[in-house]
């Protein structure tokens, strides 16, 4: 009788760990978003949009970025750049518009220097004239019927984003230059 309850203590010891797991593996998750709010540092980069639809979540803008294709002149690492799938650290400075220009790639996050930051990616594609980086923030979703409306101005976007220091952007708000 003895064995018994201590087997039936420990299964319900067990059974709360379990249950606290992923608790915190569900709030880790949805700090971590947070996060990069909180902690991140404030960019803004020029895109190029384009309007579908998303049948759940409404209207959304694909976005494009200036960063989004690099020359391969930008890898900084010895041996080969990295290859589909496989992440890659894109270092940004502002240029003198303001706007994120790309001014080194990396394999592993580098340290930066004042005033630079580190995007985390995953390379799209490589070729002997760019490698094309997807960093997660090509979506942007919008008030249904304004989709339209910003595929006209196109040209004059923005992104304002912010990026935590590992390298995980969030978007903030799409800006009209004029």
């Amino acid at each position: 009788m003895m064995e018994s309850t201590r087997t039936n203590k420990r299964r319900s010891w067990l059974l709360a760990g379990l249950v606290l797991l992923q608790t915190l593996v569900l709030a880790g998750i949805a700090v971590s978003y947070y996060a990069v709010g909180w902690f991140g540092q404030e960019i803004r980069v020029k895109t190029v949009p384009v309007d579908p639809r998303d049948l759940l979540y409404g209207d959304y803008v694909t976005l494009s970025y200036d960063i989004s294709r690099l020359d391969p002149g930008l890898w900084k690492e010895a041996g080969p750049a990295p290859e589909r799938g496989e992440p890659i650290y894109v270092v940004l400075k502002p240029g003198a518009d303001g706007l994120a220009q790309a001014v080194g790639a990396y394999r592993t996050k580098p340290a930066v220097q004042p005033g630079e930051i580190a995007l985390r990616g995953s390379v799209n594609y490589n070729s002997p004239d760019s490698i094309r980086v997807k960093y997660g923030v090509e979506k942007y979703y919008v008030p249904e019927g304004t989709g339209k409306s910003l595929e006209e101005k196109a040209d004059r976007l923005v992104v304002r984003m912010k990026v935590a220091p590992w390298g995980q952007a969030k978007i903030e708000q799409l800006e009209d230059r004029t």
